[in-house]
């Protein structure tokens, strides 16, 4: 395959950006995307030009780390990460626009590499558990009904590379929120942060600089793990507890 992509190219997060135009040829269509950009880097490097920076690194779709906007779409025309594409999804001849995620709470370090670690601080406001220290716990000490555990395991599925936030017009945290949100608080381990938790997380949601949540439906349809829309409803109704809660205390 050969193929023309535009890449987006930005020396620091204070310089102008660009896309610029390269060709590429003898693409495999069994090549990932990500594959595709390290040929792409090769050829850069043979010719005295700086490589194009971008995020990776387990290469399985399970770290999250691979974070482009091929053609518009984050990660791509299918629903999966951007590590797991595989150029068959193009045709010979090609134009690919190649972009960071676009959102002013996730700024451009370098090329394709944007900062995100508000995800980071979002989680470290309320996502954990109290648990005591020492041995494992006996597996059935604290049963959980089912229903609970696949919710929780659904909700556990996030792993946060901000598809999401990307896809959203408004450039919306509330899906991933709430995945980390839900994902604690349906498991009785959970339950003495249930409150604080989604009360902190959101604060901080809305702290870090994501816009509002107008419910396009756009991020359920990103995420490639399929965290469901019925989610940011799930939170929502934990926030507004929450916050009749602490009103009356």
């Amino acid at each position: 395959m050969k193929l023309t992509l535009r890449v987006w190219r930005q020396k620091n997060a204070g310089a102008e950006g660009a896309m610029s135009t390269y060709e590429v040829d003898d693409i495999s269509p069994d090549m990932s995307f990500l594959e595709m950009l390290d040929v792409l880097n090769e050829q850069l490097i043979l010719s005295g030009e700086e490589p194009v920076a971008f995020d990776h690194d387990c290469r399985e779709g399970i770290c999250g780390a691979c974070s482009l906007v091929i053609n518009g779409d984050a990660h791509g025309p299918e629903r999966t990460t951007t590590c797991q594409l595989h150029m068959r999804s193009f045709k010979d001849g090609d134009t690919i626009d190649i972009e960071p995620w676009r959102a002013s709470a996730f700024p451009v370090i370098k090329d394709l590499v944007v900062d995100r670690s508000a995800f980071d601080r979002i989680i470290q406001a309320g996502g954990y558990i109290t648990a005591p220290t020492g041995s494992a716990p006996e597996a059935h000490a604290t049963p959980v009904p089912k229903a609970d555990a696949d919710s929780a395991f659904e909700h556990a599925e996030c792993i946060g590379c901000g598809a999401c936030v990307a896809a959203c017009p408004n450039g919306a945290a509330m899906l991933f929120t709430s995945a980390k949100v839900n994902h604690l608080n349906v498991l009785p381990q959970g339950a003495p942060e249930r409150e604080t938790r989604v009360l902190d997380m959101v604060a901080q949601m809305d702290a870090e600089g994501f816009g509002g949540c107008t419910l396009t439906g756009e991020c359920a349809t990103a995420c490639p793990k399929g965290i469901p829309l019925m989610s940011i409803t799930s939170m929502n109704k934990e926030w507004l507890r929450a916050t009749r809660k602490a009103g009356k205390r």
